[in-house]
């Protein structure tokens, strides 16, 4: 285990909190203002990880901290950390068998998608097919106007081939949608169709993160959510609505050269997933041999 001096962990600890906390408390004023943002609210509505726990830094379980002569420890939890004498770390009696079980299938996901071929031809389309044959007040963003109108929409939306392999993604298609996609992926289908050129696949790297906390520790975590926003930029800058008052300028995939912006975009950003994934699955890889001794559940629940 590694000890961490107390300097080391608090100058952890506020580095954490400058990556994350500008984005957290932004999205805490607008809920309380009753306002919402078409681009960030989507990485604290559709990722579950509440805000307060994405600001607080925790080591992971491999780290403990040095905590002599400190008396105000509120910040760690007395359910998931555990004091010895001079060291704080966390309490391996809070691990359930079922985490442990989570552990192994996100190992085995982030193992499967790095050895499957990235696909770049799907162009971001999925944002389209949510949309596809629904009026601008049925529309999920309706507070904005689309870059095309419905016509136009579903005219391009026809002359592409929908590809989409994420079944988060392509459960949000209309219903009209669904049956002009190539591929129709359900939930338990994922360790089948995930793959690394998808967007979202790469954001749910933040997904997977998250719930495996605290034992990941929020370094990690803060990496893989600064990799979700910049999924989540791309992805609306891309998608059929008109953002460019919120200060993003649309890449137009209706055009050739559009489509080609958008590939080479999502070549580089499967660049940058691709270490996190790795580095997830070794933290997994990690972890799982660390408990041996701890019974795995042969199933797991709905994830």
């Amino acid at each position: 285990m590694n000890h961490l001096s107390l300097e080391n962990w608090t100058e952890r600890a506020r580095a954490h909190q400058k990556l994350v906390s500008p984005m957290a408390d932004a999205f805490l004023q607008r809920r309380a203002l009753g306002q919402k943002h078409p681009v960030y609210d989507f990485l604290f509505t559709y990722y579950t990880f509440s805000p307060a726990k994405l600001k607080l830094w925790v080591p992971s379980f491999e780290e403990s901290l040095w905590i002599e002569g400190l008396e105000d420890l509120s910040c760690f939890g007395e359910y998931w950390f555990k004091r010895d004498g001079r060291s704080l770390f966390l309490n391996p009696e809070r691990l359930q068998g079922q985490a442990l079980a989570l552990v192994g299938f996100i190992e085995k996901l982030c193992c499967a998608v790095s050895e499957r071929s990235p696909r770049f031809g799907c162009f971001g389309l999925h944002e389209w097919a949510m949309v596809y044959h629904l009026s601008q007040n049925e529309i999920r963003h309706a507070g904005y106007r689309l870059r095309l109108s419905s016509e136009e929409i579903a005219l391009f939306v026809e002359s592409q081939q929908l590809c989409c392999t994420h079944y988060d993604a392509y459960r949000f298609f209309t219903s009209d949608a669904k049956p002009l996609n190539v591929f129709q992926p359900t939930l338990q289908d994922r360790m089948l169709y995930e793959q690394a050129g998808c967007l979202h696949a790469n954001m749910d790297l933040y997904k997977w993160a998250t719930k495996l906390w605290p034992w990941v520790g929020s370094d990690l975590i803060a990496k893989t959510f600064l990799l979700a926003l910049e999924g989540r930029e791309l992805d609306m800058r891309a998608s059929p609505y008109d953002l460019r008052q919120e200060g993003y300028d649309p890449i137009c995939i209706e055009t050739e050269a559009g489509r080609k912006q958008y590939q080479g975009l999502q070549q580089k950003y499967t660049e940058r997933a691709k270490e996190l994934r790795q580095e997830l699955a070794a933290f997994c890889s990690r972890f799982i041999s660390s408990q041996k001794n701890v019974c795995i559940p042969s199933r797991l629940s709905s994830i």
